[in-house]
């Protein structure tokens, strides 16, 4: 299974915000066998948006979008996506119960809160609403594009629902050595031409290791490379 992910948000453009969804997103995809293809960081222009969405959309077997939902000016990305599939928005029953029980129970704590409820629940006509249990603004599924909250917190607690709908035959194996990146060229070529594998070594100067990462779809042959290599490079243990 391939997987782009957009994160949206001027602010992520500008570095007011540490882009820490796409690096979360892209393990937990990792960790289900799934391989993400593409990252890609948008400002709030609904057609950027929309066109980014569509082309993906056709070139991926899934999609994850992030940020930029509820109902303030910089809040575009329900919408964009429903210009991407040329569709209307249009209120959730199920997201609309959800918010109704959201602003019951957060009454007494924010009584000045002004929410237009039926507007905070639109989402695309024949979308699947996700609800959003660890804050307000619902995320939804449309066709294979999977729209979460930026916030952090909302969007793991998000994810954590849809996760299973993920998944692949992508699998990986690291290895650590204090041998210089220099010196390991004509190895890892040799390990990637022998066992069709991918091949990363990725420094670490604070921990003073190389990081090695062998990825494939072939679980035999990530173990014939894995045993390979560790007989052939000085190894530290993980």
């Amino acid at each position: 299974m391939n997987v782009a992910i957009v994160t949206v948000g001027d602010e992520l453009l500008a570095g007011d915000t540490e882009n820490t969804n796409a690096s979360w997103l892209g393990r937990q995809l990792a960790e289900r066998g799934a391989t993400v293809e593409r990252v890609l960081t948008v400002p709030d222009d609904p057609a950027v948006i929309a066109d980014a969405v569509g082309r993906y959309s056709d070139a991926f077997d899934a999609v994850i979008v992030t940020g930029g939902l509820g109902r303030t000016p910089d809040d575009v990305t329900i919408e964009s996506v429903a210009r991407a599939f040329g569709r209307d928005l249009v209120e959730s029953d199920l997201a609309r119960a959800d918010i109704d029980r959201t602003l019951e129970g957060i009454e007494e704590e924010y009584p000045d809160l002004d929410v237009d409820a039926e507007a905070e629940a639109e989402i695309p006509v024949g979308a699947r609403a996700l609800i959003n249990h660890a804050g307000l603004s619902p995320g939804c599924v449309v066709e294979n594009v999977y729209v979460l909250p930026g916030i952090p917190s909302e969007m793991k607690r998000m994810f954590e629902e849809i996760g299973g709908e993920f998944g692949g035959d992508a699998g990986s194996r690291l290895l650590y050595t204090e041998e210089p990146e220099a010196n390991l060229i004509e190895r890892l070529d040799a390990v990637r031409e022998r066992f069709d594998v991918s091949v990363g070594c990725y420094p670490d100067r604070e921990a003073g290791h190389n990081r090695l990462k062998l990825s494939g779809s072939d679980e035999e042959a990530l173990t014939e490379a894995e045993t390979w290599l560790a007989e052939r490079v000085a190894l530290l243990k993980e």
